[in-house]
Order: C-alpha cells, then sequence, then structure tokens
C-alpha cells in the first residue's frame, strides 16, 4: 500500500492568521503553515507567538520523533532536561529528540518561532514534579 503523495504548499505572510490556544496556553497563538495537510499529517509546521505575557508551559515533552524551533524574533527562556535553563534569541534554533522534556518559561512581547516537527497532530504530555 503507497501512501498518498504529499501536496504543494505556499503561506503567504500577507494571509497569515494567528489563532490562539484556545483553553490550554490561551497566551499562545499559532499560525499554521499548512504542512500537514500537504503531507498527510507526516510534518507539521507553524509560527508561535505571545498572545500576552506572563505564561508557562510547564515542564511537558510531545509525542513527536522529530522537532525543532527557530526563533525569527524576540527572545525565550527555556528549559530542557539534561541541558539546563537557556535564553534562545533571534537566529537561535534548538534540535528537541524524541520525549525531550523542556519548559517555556519566560519570552519578549515580540517573540515569535518557527516550529517544524514529525508526525503532525501532536500533543504535550505535562511532567508532574
Amino acid at each position: 500500500m503507497s501512501s498518498p503523495k504529499p501536496k504543494f504548499c505556499l503561506s503567504r505572510a500577507e494571509a497569515a492568521h494567528f489563532e490562539p490556544m484556545h483553553g490550554y496556553r490561551d497566551w499562545l497563538k499559532i499560525r499554521d503553515l499548512g504542512l500537514s495537510d500537504a503531507t498527510h499529517g507526516q510534518y507539521d509546521a507553524w509560527v508561535t507567538r505571545a498572545n500576552d505575557l506572563g505564561g508557562s508551559t510547564g515542564r511537558h515533552y510531545h509525542n513527536y520523533d522529530f522537532q525543532i524551533m527557530y526563533v525569527t524574533r524576540g527572545w525565550v527562556k527555556m528549559y530542557y532536561e539534561g541541558e539546563g535553563e537557556f535564553v534562545l534569541r533571534a537566529g537561535d534554533f534548538v534540535y528537541h529528540p524524541p520525549k525531550q522534556v523542556h519548559d517555556f518559561m519566560e519570552y519578549s512581547d515580540d517573540i515569535e518561532i518557527f516550529e517544524l516537527a514529525s508526525p503532525a497532530n501532536h500533543h504535550s504530555i505535562d511532567c508532574l514534579l
């Protein structure tokens, strides 16, 4: 059985629409870049911005096989289990190995992060301390 053929995907900045993460992380808003649909769930890509200051994800991990973050604007203070805390600034890149526990702790009001993950349709698993 063959997998469906990926589709061309173009997401233009002038048509960008950011949706708040209702209920779970209201202080973040996400721009879906359409990659999940184009790749039939093999990959997902989005841009994250702050909707409000003062939020934190708490320590958690995702059910991804692959995840990267690239800071395009502003800064964010992150915690990575076994690695420590880092302030990531515009131009900084990080790869999260599978099940890497992390925490989005503090951030600038202009934070913007490009994220890419596989497979799509992720969810967060909170770590109880």
